[in-house]
This record gives structure tokens, sequence and C-alpha cells, in this order.
């Protein structure tokens, strides 16, 4: 868990206690260390290290500057007196303070030329070597707070990659969800219309059978009703396994397409739709063989949907299948003459769709396209068909 971002309030306040905090070390540090080479500080020199330690409090807004300042006064400082300064901690934390912030190669440059002078001054003033302890102590110190700044600067940089890789991460698995959402959503409504459309258009086509011939044929009529209370069973039963699988969430993808029928209930459909009065001519080529759960399901679906379309819009009620097998792929042709030609992407009028179009020939191509197929319609010379490519993998034969 991050801290809670600090305020300019805040900073202004930590920065003006360290000040006083450097101030105060300055102050005492003569009295208390016995060292000959510190001296107490005058009235004077206390005013120019009020003055260097208040620098400090603007070291975040100008650290150049306030490096200038503290690096100028302890060597004017140390000139006049010719004593070590107790104010070369303020020197210090203005070196960590530009390694922290200033730009790499710039902050380098200035804490080297500070740090050049501090050590020049030592040599000049006191009357030492380049490589005498005192010397070499003090470029040192430069080197460490110098470190010390780009450390700090390494981890808050590496802290707000963390961060951000995170927060995008976040918006990644937000993304996914909301993706999966609407995948499932989508596929919700194709199932649900899948499922009800048919039945309903049959339920349709019977109920007006039962309107035109209850008086003059009883016997159809009832034969009509008979079909009707099992199209309606049929399809409450498809509703339940529907809404059942829904409500596991948990279940893997597999399991959605357990309940559901594959090609081995087409006769049961195409005898359906013969019941309603739809002539269909069934061809299969190739050999058959058991199809992957997902690939049989859609392509059930992909001829319910498509005898629905004919029994509801063709000119006569007649249809033509065929089921191609090849060797990696399922054909589907249906063909079926022309009725009024669909809008796009839709079947025309369908009774589980707004009245502006339907959602059939939109649904069978989300379908195929949902397993790497291809889906095409075509109108010519007065039929109208659909063509769906179903890839897949053999399980059997």
């Amino acid at each position: 868990m991050t801290s809670p971002p600090r305020g300019p309030e805040h900073r202004l306040a930590l920065d003006t206690l360290l000040a006083a905090v450097v101030f105060g070390i300055a102050l005492l540090t003569p009295v208390l260390d016995d060292n000959s080479d510190t001296r107490p500080l005058t009235l004077q020199g206390t005013f120019y290290a009020a003055v260097i330690c208040a620098s400090l409090i603007f070291r975040r807004q100008w650290p150049s500057a306030v490096l200038a300042v503290t690096v100028v006064g302890t060597t004017i400082s140390f000139a006049v007196t010719g004593h070590k300064s107790p104010l070369l901690l303020a020197v210090l934390i203005a070196m960590c303070t530009c390694a922290l912030l200033r730009p790499r190669h710039e902050a380098v440059l200035e804490v080297a030329a500070a740090a050049v002078l501090l050590v020049g001054t030592s040599v000049v003033f006191d009357h030492r070597g380049w490589l005498s302890p005192e010397v070499v102590a003090l470029g040192a110190l430069s080197a460490s707070a110098t470190a010390v700044g780009f450390a700090v600067r390494n981890k808050r940089a590496y802290v707000a990659a963390v961060e951000e890789r995170a927060r995008r991460a976040e918006e990644t698995r937000e993304e996914e969800a909301r993706r999966r959402v609407i995948d499932e959503r989508l596929r919700i409504a194709r199932e649900l219309h899948d499922v009800l459309a048919h039945h309903i258009a049959v339920i349709n086509v019977h109920a007006a059978v039962v309107d035109h011939v209850m008086e003059t044929q009883p016997r159809q009529a009832r034969e009509s009703l008979t079909h009707i209370r099992r199209a309606a069973r049929t399809s409450l039963a498809e509703v339940r396994t529907t809404v059942g699988l829904l409500r596991q969430p948990d279940a893997p993808d597999e399991a959605a397409y357990e309940p559901s029928p594959g090609l081995d209930g087409l006769p049961d459909l195409i005898a359906g739709f013969t019941a309603a009065g739809l002539i269909v001519d069934q061809k299969i080529a190739g050999t058959p063989v058991d199809l992957p759960p997902a690939v049989g399901l859609t392509a059930y679906r992909v001829v319910q949907e498509a005898l629905t379309n004919a029994s509801r819009h063709a000119s006569r009620p007649h249809a033509e299948l065929e089921l191609d097998y090849l060797p990696s792929a399922l054909r589907i042709s249906m063909r079926n003459p022309a009725g009024p030609v669909p809008r796009s992407g839709s079947a025309g009028p369908d009774p589980l769709a707004p009245k502006e179009g339907g959602h059939g020939l939109l649904g069978m191509r989300e379908r195929a396209h949902a397993l790497g197929g291809s889906f095409s319609t075509q109108l010519t010379e007065g039929r109208f068909e659909v063509r769906v490519l179903l890839p897949h993998e053999r399980t059997g034969t």
C-alpha cells in the first residue's frame, strides 16, 4: 500500500523543520565538540549560518540555487575563519537534493563543481595536500550525498513504474471483464433466440391452421394442437436447460454444450418443420464424423435458423439442405425459393426481435465466426442460399 501524496504545505513544513535542525546543529556543534578546529560561531557567523540554513527551505523549488548558496557560504566561512564549518551538513543536503531532483547529467556537473570548490578551499586555506585524509573525506562525503540522492531517485522511479504497471494491469483486467460480459450477453442472446424462434414459429403456423380448420376439419385441428403442445414443451425444456447453465458460473466452457442438441437431432428438427408444412430435401456428402460439441451445436442452430427463415419467408414451402463433411470442416448449404429479400444482417421479420428487423442471419454469422468459420448469403435465380463453413478437428468416425 502506497502512502498518500504529500501536499506543498506538508513539504514546506518538513523543509522548514530540516533547516531549523541544521541551524541548531551548526550552533551547538562547536560548543559540544572538543575538536579545536571547530570554533563557536560569532554574531556575524551566526547570521551567515541562518541565511545558509534558511535557503534549505527552498531546496525543492530551486535545488541548484540552494546548492550554490550553501557551497559559497561554507567556503567563505572557511576562508575567513580558517576553521572547519559545521555548515557542511547543509551543503551535503543540498547535494543530495540536486541529485534527487535535477536531471542526472546536470546534477553530476553541479555536485562535482561544488565538491571541487570545497576541496580546493580546504587545500588552499588549510594548507593540506590533495590526498590528505581531510580532503579525501570531504570528497567521499560529497560522493556519498550524491549517491544517496540518486538511490532515492531510482527507488521513486521504480515505485512509480510498479504503480503504473499495476494501474495498467487493473485497467486491462477491467477491460477484459467488460469484454467477457459483452461476449456472454451475446451468447445468451443467441441461445435464447435460437431456442425460442423455431418453436414460436412452429406454434404460430399451427395456430393459424387451427384457426382455419377448427370447424371444418377438427381432426387436423387436433393434430395442429398436438404440435403446438409439443413445441411448447420442447421450448420450455430448452429454456430451462439454458437458464440452468447460466446458474452455474463455475462450470467449464464445454459444459455449456453438453445438454444442447447436435446434428444427431436433425431428424426430429426436420420432422417438426415437415409437420408445419415445409418440404425439406436433405443431402449428405462425405463421410459423417463425430463433431466437437461446440461445432455440433453451432451446426444445429444454423440449420434450425435457416429452416425457420425458409418456413417464414420462402415463396414456396420448400428447402434444400446439404451437409458436406470435409476432412477438417463441415460445410452447410441451405437453399429455398426466395421471398422478400431480407435486410443486411437480418432474416426478415422475427418474432423475438424488434420490428425494424430480426437477428437470425446476424446470429448465424456470429456463431460461425466464433469458431473461426465463414458465413455468406446470396440471392441468385430466384433462390436464397445460406452457406456456412465450420472448421473442426474430428473426434471420431
